[in-house]
């Protein structure tokens, strides 16, 4: 049970620090429903006025939202690593996209280290489980699933470094992807041999952490980001080339149109045309 019971001084403020101490840990998610209020009261064994003047002041705070009729949740209180308004620039300037993956590599590279040096026996069972997952979706062909066991994979390791800043960053810069800010992940899925070649470096990864490497797993991490850009600045090169392939064709026609005009509006060869009679 996830839910502890308050020994002593069962205050709001205790419960609220049980809470939010679920949430900095990864335990609680966002979206994740909290139990019914006499059952949550039970489980942390305080009274329900007080449990209702704690759920309060998370909720003002914009920690926990209320839906009429359908319980408490735990808010969005990840968002994103940038506004709005950086959003929409870094779609026009390219240099992001790169400078995106070199952040990317130090924190990757980072928290597999720290989750090989760090992982509990249960941080192994949750990522041995949702590796497993990632296999089974692999090996037939379910690509939208293998995608989000993927991006879980990612978030399980994040947790198994038990840094909060590195858990939380990770799931910031997750959520861009899976906004498809900086690019598609089924699209890249979608590339001939990619799928492949990125489901053994989830492999590698994963199996430098199981067994305490945190140099391999490292290098691991940062290998699979490197070669995800690489990738995908390959394709984008390819795409540029057929957009440009398929302009020049276009052109040509569009060049060729007024010559077959022209020859099929021509009067007939006068040699040709005396030979006929």
């Amino acid at each position: 049970m996830i839910f502890r019971k308050i020994a002593s001084n069962r205050t709001a403020e205790a419960i609220i620090a049980q809470l939010e101490g679920l949430v900095l840990e990864g335990v609680l998610r966002v979206g994740d429903r909290l139990p019914a209020e006499r059952e949550l009261a039970a489980r942390m064994d305080v009274s329900r006025p007080v449990l209702r003047e704690a759920l309060k002041d998370m909720e003002d705070r914009n920690l926990i939202e209320a839906r009429h009729g359908g319980g408490t949740y735990i808010a969005n209180v990840i968002g994103t690593v940038f506004s709005d308004a950086i959003v929409s620039i870094i779609h026009r300037h390219p240099k992001a996209l790169a400078d995106y993956f070199e952040f990317r590599r130090d924190l990757e590279g980072l928290t597999a280290a720290h989750a090989a040096n760090r992982a509990t026996d249960i941080d192994r069972q949750i990522l041995t489980r949702i590796f497993n997952q990632m296999k089974k979706y692999y090996e037939t062909g379910s690509l939208d699933q293998e995608i989000e066991a993927d991006i879980e994979f990612h978030m399980a390791i994040g947790e198994a470094s038990h840094n909060m800043m590195l858990l939380h960053t990770l799931r910031s810069c997750y959520k861009l992807l899976v906004d498809g800010v900086f690019y598609s992940r089924k699209s890249l899925y979608g590339m001939q041999g990619v799928q492949e070649i990125v489901f053994k470096q989830h492999q590698a990864i994963y199996d430098a952490i199981m067994n305490g490497d945190s140099v391999s797993a490292r290098n691991a991490a940062v290998d699979h980001i490197a070669y995800v850009e690489l990738t995908l600045s390959r394709a984008e090169k390819q795409d540029k080339r057929a957009s440009f392939s398929q302009m020049r064709l276009e052109q040509m026609d569009l060049r060729e149109k007024p010559r077959r005009r022209s020859i099929a509006s021509s009067p007939a060869n006068p040699e040709t045309s005396n030979s006929n009679n």
